[in-house]
């Protein structure tokens, strides 16, 4: 039986783990906001502007507007859930299952994300065109 102190044991499609890699990677987030994610949500205005650089998630200041779109495409994903209170949903974030497994796997490898290539920027960009609701 599982405790709620043991991890899931999830396995994914080699179709969705690449896709997964592809979208967190062409993210505009560091990987101490997914490390930081994996313990704790982490609400939005931590991540925007000045505040988001200097905690090391972004490299840059980013809007409100833009942070959360681009966690929102996370989650379509499957790397992101959204908090949720008493109240109902907050603003704050948190890594999936599938989040977990990659930023484990990377933080193994290296103190950042790997770098995708223009190609799979440009695949990311076209599926996340085709992916938005109409």
């Amino acid at each position: 039986m599982r405790t709620s102190t043991q991890p899931l044991n999830l396995t994914y499609t080699n179709n969705t783990l690449k896709r997964a890699e592809r979208a967190l990677g062409c993210a505009p987030f560091q990987l101490n906001l997914f490390t930081a994610m994996k313990t704790d949500s982490v609400p939005l205005p931590n991540i925007a502007g000045e505040t988001g650089v200097k905690q090391g998630y972004t490299l840059k200041s980013l809007s409100e507007q833009r942070v959360e779109k681009d966690l929102l495409w996370l989650i379509q994903v499957g790397l992101l859930r959204r908090e949720v209170d008493g109240q109902g949903i907050t603003d704050s974030f948190r890594l999936t299952p599938l989040g977990r497994q990659l930023v484990a796997k990377w933080k193994e490898q290296g103190e950042k994300l790997p770098q995708p290539s223009w190609w799979e920027r440009l695949v990311n960009q076209f599926i996340r065109w085709f992916s938005l609701p109409f």
